[in-house]
């Protein structure tokens, strides 16, 4: 009999079942996939560490999710600096004065900020009721057109004008020269790699792979006092409200017989004729001199059952699905729901981690 079973090995799980155990509790983890890590797994080939699901690179301004990661790995400098193709023009991201610069071929921020306040008036917004209209009254129709658009609507599946405002407002726009994208005090990758962080995590409890909760159900929930539940909330439920939407991704990965394919570890592709929103060279993420590179071609996709479901589609429509299916969780007793798809909730790693700390504390500490 276990304490717990925890259902994904992905940063939630890991997390949760390493301070667990650290508290002399049983632990279970299990992960229908064949490797632990979820989406953070990578895999070294060709001498490189490859982000299987992904580009992820670790960034935060809380300084104790910080110095909670560091134990399992030592990070090194990496800043998130993409590129991206418009066409056969190059610009920096995120939006800031090289982006503008290349664009308007304009020196200050003055100049950025008159073109920008200009297309603003011209479009006539002053209450931006979806992403279009969000897009533009922060950057202008220029920007929007051309870095905004095409991207965004391959990455959701919907043209702009059918999206929510609230998924481009966390995209940075800033007036200097500086082409690093996030903004945290904390940023890096771990060097070898993520999927060592959760093989110390795990070291010490008992871990099934291939293995399905829904296909061991019954065997499953009889083998443990309380479970963790790190899949799709719904899928819990058996869809019994109906089904929430995700977006899902297929990639594809070569190896390539050169040492730098394209300079960059990012290089996002924004019109939307090209059907890959970005191009991933993952050995740029650790300064890599290998002699050959991998190189990892990004296609959104739309989610059907059965699918990998990576991002949650958090529109009114299904997060009003979803706060009925919250409602079921809340009476399960037994039954924790934790990390992006059991909280159907857009997180970066810090956020994962940040929740699975108050989740441990809430469980024990209290």
């Amino acid at each position: 009999m276990y304490d717990y079973l925890i259902v994904g090995s992905g940063l939630f799980g890991s997390v949760f079942a390493y301070e667990a155990n650290k508290r002399g509790k049983k632990c279970l983890v299990i992960d229908k996939r064949n490797h632990v890590g979820g989406n953070i797994y990578t895999k070294n080939i060709a001498g490189i560490n490859v982000h299987e699901y992904g580009a992820h690179i670790f960034h935060t301004s809380n300084k104790k999710v910080w110095d909670y990661i560091q134990q399992f790995a030592e990070f090194n400098r990496y800043t998130n600096s993409p590129i991206a193709v418009y066409k056969d023009e190059i610009y920096n991201m995120p939006f800031n004065m090289n982006t503008f610069s290349r664009l308007w071929n304009i020196k200050t921020p003055n100049e950025a900020k008159e073109i920008i306040e200009k297309q603003k008036k011209e479009s006539g917004i002053t209450e931006p009721k979806n992403l279009e209209e969000q897009a533009i009254s922060m950057v202008g129709k220029d920007i929007y057109e051309k870095l905004v658009k095409g991207y965004t609507g391959k990455q959701w599946g919907k043209p702009c004008t059918e999206l929510p405002s609230f998924i481009i407002r966390r995209l940075p726009v800033r007036f200097t020269y500086d082409n690093n994208y996030f903004n945290d005090l904390y940023q890096g990758i771990p060097i070898g790699g993520y999927t060592q962080i959760i093989e110390k995590m795990l070291e010490d409890i008992d871990v099934r792979l291939n293995y399905d909760f829904f296909e061991h159900r019954e065997e499953l929930e009889k083998c443990a006092k309380k479970i963790v539940f790190t899949g799709m909330i719904d899928q819990y439920f058996n869809y019994c409200y109906g089904e929430l939407e995700y977006r899902s991704l297929r990639f594809e990965t070569e190896v390539l017989d050169e040492d730098n394919y394209q300079g960059n570890a990012v290089v996002n592709y924004t019109e939307y004729e090209i059907p890959y929103t970005r191009i991933i060279e993952h050995k740029h993420f650790e300064y890599g001199t290998q002699p050959k590179t991998v190189v990892t071609k990004e296609y959104p996709a739309k989610w059907h059952k059965g699918d990998e479901p990576y991002y949650p589609m958090n529109d009114d429509k299904n997060n009003s699905l979803y706060a009925r299916y919250k409602e079921l969780a809340a009476q399960e007793d037994r039954v924790i729901f934790g990390g992006r798809l059991g909280m159907y909730k857009y997180f970066d790693m810090h956020n994962v981690i940040e929740e699975a700390l108050k989740c441990v504390e809430k469980e024990f500490d209290n």
